[in-house]
């Protein structure tokens, strides 16, 4: 089985400049969220909140796509470094969704009257969370690196099939929320210039964030890995 590990020295010399370039880039969306962008002609000032509910689910998209991804190159070269990449990405990907639904219930409740309802959206994405978590908790039923991470791939190949299901969601059922006001299959964008600026901050923001997180999470991964490698020699 091959085992390579990822260079320490490499994500040492990235990290301290992705987390200049997030705390910039988010200090850089927040103002834009809450000064630059105008209010909403029916919401005011309440659908600010999307401003970071929308750009957190994209990143949850993101990372369970990576997460497949990774789980691919697991079960293709066997290289430990594609387990670390999806357990780490799977990681941040639970911790995006679980952000999405908070806020989707601070939106809803000014917005529908409620904190939560059972609509399409909401229940497919509350799915989605669930099998993730389910992903990480299968990942500590075995002792046996090369059995737990192939048993995860597995699930991580399958469980990316919730991600297009929760987007389009909102097309295929009768749905409470919004339909898609940026990337829409009958045309471009329906937000207001300044809307769409800001949200494509707030996207960005996030992506750096994730990236940043994604860095120190693999190094700490790969470093656990090769402890485990050598407790494990005589």
């Amino acid at each position: 089985m091959t085992t390579t590990t990822l260079t320490p020295s490499l994500t040492m010399r990235v990290r301290p400049w992705l987390a200049v370039a997030s705390l910039a880039a988010a200090g850089i969306a927040t103002f834009m969220a809450l000064v630059w962008a105008p209010p909403d002609a029916t919401q005011g000032d309440v659908y600010r909140v999307m401003f970071v509910h929308v750009p957190s689910a994209w990143l949850a998209y993101l990372a369970f796509v990576i997460v497949f991804l990774a789980s691919v190159g697991w079960l293709w070269t066997k290289s430990a470094w594609f387990d670390s990449v999806a357990v780490a990405s799977a990681e941040i990907g639970v911790m995006f969704t679980g952000l999405t639904l908070v806020l989707g219930s601070i939106w809803a409740k000014p917005t529908w009257g409620v904190w939560w309802t059972w609509e399409p959206r909401l229940v497919t994405t509350a799915v989605m969370f669930s099998m993730y978590v389910g992903y990480l908790l299968l990942r500590g039923l075995s002792s046996d690196f090369g059995r737990r991470a192939t048993r995860a791939a597995v699930l991580g190949i399958i469980a990316v099939v919730n991600v297009p299901i929760v987007h389009l969601s909102v097309l295929w059922m009768n749905a409470l929320h919004q339909l898609p006001t940026v990337l829409r299959p009958s045309g471009g964008p329906t937000l207001d210039g300044r809307m769409l600026a800001t949200l494509l901050s707030g996207v960005a923001a996030f992506t750096l964030i994730y990236l940043y997180c994604m860095a120190t999470r693999v190094e700490i991964e790969q470093a656990r890995r090769a402890r485990a490698l050598a407790s494990a020699r005589p």
